[in-house]
């Protein structure tokens, strides 16, 4: 015989183990942030100074928080997929398809965005 079944503690604690991995579970996909929500969430990352364009054609972190940084990191990661589509695509070097996507970024920032400069986070003047 199981001596759970007759150990009221025992049984509740596997039960409130239980509840905690299923809350766990099913919260771990809303906490996680999608593509979508990340594009919603660039123009106000970038209108408070939290990223930047870079030359090499992705995201920077200007200032660090875990949300900054999973926008960054989702955003960056479709840039990537899409430069290294483009690249096989015209038969070109993934670096030459950044250096082309990071000019463009940098030539389409709105005033006041930041930029990255020779190593340093500048604002678009």
């Amino acid at each position: 015989m199981n001596s759970n079944i007759n150990n009221p503690k025992k049984r509740f604690g596997k039960a409130r183990l239980l509840l905690a991995s299923l809350v766990l579970a099913v919260s771990l996909p809303v906490l996680a942030m999608n593509l979508q929500q990340a594009m919603a969430a660039l123009s106000q990352a970038k209108v408070q100074g939290l990223v930047g364009e870079q030359p090499n054609g992705y995201l920077g972190v200007v200032e660090s928080s875990a949300d900054t940084e999973a926008v960054v990191k989702l955003i960056n990661d479709a840039r990537r997929a899409e430069y290294v589509r483009m690249a096989k695509q015209n038969d070109i070097a993934v670096a030459d398809v950044e250096a082309i996507a990071g000019q463009k970024a940098i030539e389409r920032t709105a005033s006041g965005h930041f930029i990255l400069i020779d190593g340093k986070w500048l604002q678009k003047r």
